[in-house]
């Protein structure tokens, strides 16, 4: 079947943690008039999110990563602006170094009380962030075409994008915990795998006929053909604390999108693995980041992140030019070298344990990094 030209449009959400400036918690209770005047300075690009100490901003769609940053510089700033006029801050990271999700409040919003009633517990623990990227794909069965394959590579962009090392005051172990929180929701994960537009929409309507939920917009999969937008909204990562890795990261996932079209348009496509497999490379991404490889199934071997990134940017390269975003691609390489915002978390840590600190002064400190690279470079 042949498509015309997908637009390849991007943008790209995030949701943030807004903290106190004084004792570095989590503010529970932020004044209404904060969010009035985002709303006001932001319009449609601003949202609350499930708890009160959650603000979500999503950029306009853009044909370059390049514009998008600018946009998303501009909200970044913006919030960082009216929160600081409440003592308060943002920090881009998917998990809070020590606050407790016991304390939080729900948003006061009809979707989230749905949410809370159904999922009980389990949507309480909801204390985490992430980012969401679309790639603007505008016919139904070429996003589910690319669908299917693209979940090959999500572990690789999870890997890069880690930002939730800590949970409850304590390292967890993990380079992302927030997937092991999000993920005892239902519907989550790697997607299904579909024939076509058509038999997605039939295991939609079935759920929404149920009575289950309104629409697949409640299907929280790593990705998923977006349910506002013409869009294959790119799920998994977390939230990247500085915003020039967030934009490598939307490079990435936008060129390989186009990389997928492109061999479809050649009459090839990428191998497709069970889930079987890339669950084990989304596990690895998880505990261990970009420090311990990937496995590559057509070698049968554990392979080096930097390997492996090497290899997509060089499947990739005439994408990064087409897409003009070369330079946000090869970024991807600067955070392999220096290491994700979970590495300079656990430094920070690990280095006022050492000096003396109890647990709770180092994880202030973390905070404290966090603040102050949410703002930098915009």
């Amino acid at each position: 079947m042949a498509y015309a030209e997908p637009a390849f449009t991007v943008g790209v959400e995030e949701e943030y943690l807004l903290v106190d400036v004084e004792t570095r918690e989590l503010a529970t209770d932020p004044p209404k008039s904060m969010f009035n005047e985002c709303e006001a300075r932001i319009r449609d690009l601003v949202r609350p999110e499930f708890l009160t100490s959650q603000i979500e901003v999503g950029t306009r769609p853009f044909k370059t990563v390049k514009e998008v940053r600018n946009d998303l510089a501009w909200l970044r700033r913006t919030v960082a602006d009216v929160a600081a006029k409440h003592g308060l801050a943002p920090i881009a990271a998917s998990t809070h170094p020590f606050s407790e999700w016991r304390s939080q409040k729900q948003t006061d919003k009809a979707r989230y009380h749905i949410l809370a009633r159904d999922m009980q517990t389990v949507a309480r623990r909801l204390l985490i962030c992430g980012m969401h990227v679309h790639v603007g794909l505008d016919d139904d069965e070429l996003r589910i075409d690319v669908m299917n394959q693209v979940s090959y590579f999500l572990p690789h962009l999870l890997a890069l994008s880690t930002s939730s090392p800590f949970w409850r005051g304590k390292d967890s172990g993990l380079k992302c915990y927030r997937l092991s929180v999000f993920d005892e929701l239902p519907r989550t994960g790697l997607p299904s795998r579909f024939d076509s537009f058509g038999e997605y929409k039939r295991h939609v309507d079935v759920l929404v006929d149920g009575g289950i939920f309104e629409d697949a917009s409640m299907l929280w999969w790593d990705v998923r053909p977006s349910a506002k937008f013409p869009t294959l909204e790119m799920r998994i990562t977390d939230v990247c604390t500085v915003v020039d890795d967030a934009m490598a990261i939307a490079a990435l996932y936008q060129c390989i999108v186009r990389m997928l079209y492109r061999l479809r348009r050649g009459n090839k496509r990428w191998r497709e693995y069970d889930s079987m497999l890339i669950d084990e490379n989304r596990w690895r991404a998880k505990r261990y980041g970009i420090d311990e490889g990937l496995i590559d199934f057509g070698k049968g071997e554990i392979v080096p992140c930097s390997d492996l990134l090497e290899e997509l940017i060089e499947m990739t390269e005439e994408d990064a030019e087409a897409l003009e975003c070369t330079q946000e691609l090869h970024r991807c390489r600067r955070i392999v070298q220096h290491g994700t915002s979970a590495h300079r978390q656990l430094a920070v840590y690990n280095s006022a344990m050492e000096q003396g600190a109890s647990p709770h002064e180092a994880t202030v400190g973390v905070v404290d990094m966090l603040i102050a690279e949410t703002v930098r470079d915009l």
